[in-house]
């Protein structure tokens, strides 16, 4: 019976500590307070759409809080997890007493993104470089770089841009002064997947690279943009033609950092626009990320619920069914959908299908993994709520059932 309060008790608390941190838009987030702001966006070419179905991500700074400083993330094309989903890029806003990621996502219609000119068709709200037609994608020529032997899906519409400039960040001092519009604000309400395994693969190989940091490359990065994520060293990589706008790093970057304190957007000033999607501001990324799990037999083995233990044998027999049976259908569960995965990945070899298909098969799996990690997570949360108020009373003294009541 102790065992069981200890447990309730720490889930209750677990359970307040996330509600607490919880606000309308955003998540705080534990970390250090970033107070310099990111260099300018470097100056670079965007190389050859591979082929059909690849949507460019524009290269953004990131932050390496174990070396703090800036590095570059690369601008590279990458397939859409879903037919008709965009890609919404990442952007730095002031929040009031440090700067503050908001990780991109990919979605039907473009959110907001800070108002940052990142050029190639994001040239701060909305997308010009091209558009879904049923299940094809559509290139503009006059934004991209395709090769029309490769791309057969292109049109040609030319583009006015009155943001020239090469500003990295919202609010603040310097910042871009941009607020989401009504239609960037219903769009937070659209569905929304994060940024695909390759692309976080793609952005951490950027951080191991010492050549990719601000102070050494004084905001212009060996490595711009790739055909590819994590194609590094291909011929085809581009390197940036100069900084945006010349970069000096402080002199001492962690004396402009506030140590370990709580990072979150919910003091920001009228100046600064966080995003209003509910997406989260990127956690600590000086620690390694593992890859999502791809496929059910990727996923830890599911932990048997432990038996309840209420004091009171009938109920215990009860909520120990209720636990088994859950348990039986989410086994069910996993292994209809890993039957259903493998023998996609047997139709491509039969088909001898391209790399540009399996990989966008290999999407869609990892998606359809984490959405069924996350339901059966759930699950056994509204599981355990349901059965944890119960179990927490005392169960009623048993009375001699040869004596009337009184």
């Amino acid at each position: 019976m102790q065992i069981r309060f200890i447990r309730m008790l720490l889930f209750a608390l677990s359970f307040a500590l996330v509600v607490l941190c919880m606000s309308a838009s955003s998540f705080a987030q534990v970390g250090v307070l970033i107070t310099f702001a990111p260099p300018p966006l470097p100056i670079y070419e965007q190389p050859l759409c591979p082929e059909d179905g690849y949507i460019w991500t524009p290269g953004y700074w990131a932050y390496g809080d174990d070396f703090d400083d800036y590095y570059w993330v690369p601008g590279t094309w990458v397939l859409a997890p879903e037919i008709g989903f965009l890609w919404t890029p990442g952007y730095w806003g002031w929040g009031g007493e440090s700067f503050i990621f908001y990780e991109g996502y990919w979605g039907p219609v473009v959110g907001f993104y800070g108002g940052i000119n990142y050029g190639f068709g994001y040239f701060g709200e909305g997308y010009e470089g091209g558009r879904w037609d049923h299940d094809h994608f559509f290139y503009n020529r006059s934004v991209n770089n395709v090769n029309e032997t490769v791309v057969h899906n292109v049109y040609n519409q030319t583009v006015i841009v009155n943001n020239e400039t090469h500003v990295s960040y919202n609010g603040g001092n310097g910042g871009i002064n941009a607020r989401p519009t009504p239609q960037q604000e219903a769009a937070a309400h659209e569905r929304h997947i994060p940024p695909a395994a390759v692309q976080t693969q793609h952005a951490q190989a950027a951080r191991t690279n010492p050549q990719q940091r601000a102070s050494v490359n004084m905001g212009k990065p060996p490595v711009a943009a790739t055909p590819k994520p994590g194609v590094f060293s291909d011929r085809a990589v581009v390197p940036a033609k100069a900084p945006g706008a010349p970069y000096t790093p402080p002199a001492n970057r962690a004396a402009n950092r506030g140590g370990n304190q709580p990072r979150n957007n919910t003091a920001a000033p009228a100046n600064s626009a966080p995003r209003p999607e509910t997406s989260v501001p990127r956690a600590d990324n000086s620690a390694s990320r593992p890859s999502p799990p791809a496929h059910p037999r990727d996923l830890p083995p599911a932990a048997r619920p432990s038996p309840p233990n209420t004091g009171d044998p009938k109920l215990d027999q009860k909520y120990q069914q209720q636990q088994e049976k859950v348990f039986a259908k989410q086994e069910q569960e996993r292994q209809k959908l890993q039957q259903k995965q493998d023998q996609e990945h047997q139709r491509l070899a039969q088909q001898n299908a391209s790399e540009a298909a399996k990989q966008q098969v290999e999407q869609r799996h990892q998606q359809q993994t984490q959405q069924l990690q996350q339901r059966h997570e759930q699950q056994q949360q509204q599981l355990q709520q349901r059965q944890q108020p119960q179990q927490g009373q005392q169960p009623p003294p048993s009375r001699d059932r040869s004596k009337p009541p009184n």
